[in-house]
């Protein structure tokens, strides 16, 4: 797809918003461009949950059954490719990329373009957690708390949120601990709420984590302390991946997140977005479920547009 290529809508992301997007913009016989930089934030997560008939598989296998999905209609085009710049163009817009590891450039023109770009992130305690993550480790509550029922968990963070996720976990085990590895992130209220449920909350530095190849053991504390801590979840701060947006003026929330109406449309006529970069729960389902909105709310309004 290098140089310059025309279709009705440009998807900027493949994971399961972009995805889903694309299929049924393709039933729609709409023409998608379904630009992917292959750089996942749930990479190392061996297993996701809570999609119906697909509980429990990998990422890596669901990423790739979407796409040979939606390569079987011929009015679509993937490419791995970084996306640039995001530029209005006679009434649409130029999506202008540069492929990874190369300097081949190219430019896509579309009438409607859908932001499906997720988040990065970034781990608390990275040097100790990152050996774990996805594997005793979860960042996400509402997945993975079920297959760590009854175990000795932990929440690591560094946020204010800690309290309210840790409501959450103590839903699959009575022995949980919050670590905030020496960040002030809990306060006085918070603690005595963690405390009335029976909550530890430790606030010294994580020196390291213990473990085997069975898994997570124990966390090691600057202080000396050992905590036997078996597996848990960590509260990552998530980046938004839109700096290729930059000079549309597209409206965020404070976090940098894409703001969007009912419809997934964003302050930006004829610019869309779902997933992870809009605000809002951050599940398979879920953001299958707005890609799809997504997919019939673009083919609407190119319609209503004459197309």
């Amino acid at each position: 797809m290098a140089g310059s290529v025309d279709v009705d809508v440009v998807v900027i992301g493949a994971g399961p918003a972009g995805l889903a997007a694309t299929l049924n913009l393709a039933r729609a016989q709409r023409s998608v461009a379904l630009l992917d930089s292959n750089r996942p934030r749930h990479a190392a997560t061996l297993q996701s949950h809570g999609f119906i008939t697909r509980d429990g598989i990998s990422p890596i296998e669901l990423r790739t059954m979407g796409r040979e999905e939606v390569l079987r209609y011929p009015t679509v085009h993937h490419e791995r490719t970084l996306v640039q710049a995001l530029e209005p163009f006679d009434g649409g817009f130029v999506v202008r990329t540069e492929q990874r590891g190369s300097r081949v450039a190219g430019e896509t023109r579309a009438a409607a373009v859908l932001i499906a770009t997720g988040l990065s992130e970034t781990l608390p305690a990275p040097q100790h957690v990152r050996a774990w993550y996805g594997t005793s480790l979860h960042s996400c509550m509402d997945c993975d708390g079920y297959d760590k029922r009854g175990q000795a968990l932990a929440l690591i963070g560094e946020t204010a949120d800690l309290v309210d996720r840790a409501m959450v976990i103590r839903r699959h085990t009575d022995d949980l601990a919050v670590f905030t590895n020496g960040v002030d992130a809990v306060d006085a209220a918070g603690e005595q709420r963690l405390a009335e449920h029976g909550i530890a909350l430790v606030r010294s530095p994580i020196a390291a984590i213990e473990g085997d190849r069975e898994g997570m053991q124990a966390i090691v504390l600057e202080d000396g302390e050992r905590s036997v801590r078996t597996a848990g979840f960590v509260r990552p701060l998530w980046h938004p991946q839109l700096s290729f947006a930059d000079g549309l003026g597209v409206e965020t929330d404070e976090a940098g997140l894409v703001l969007v109406d009912r419809s997934q449309r964003t302050s930006v006529e004829g610019l869309y977005a779902a997933g992870d970069i809009t605000p809002g729960f951050r599940q398979l389902a879920v953001a299958a479920g707005a890609g799809t909105v997504a997919a019939s709310v673009i083919n609407r309004d190119l319609i209503a547009r004459g197309r």
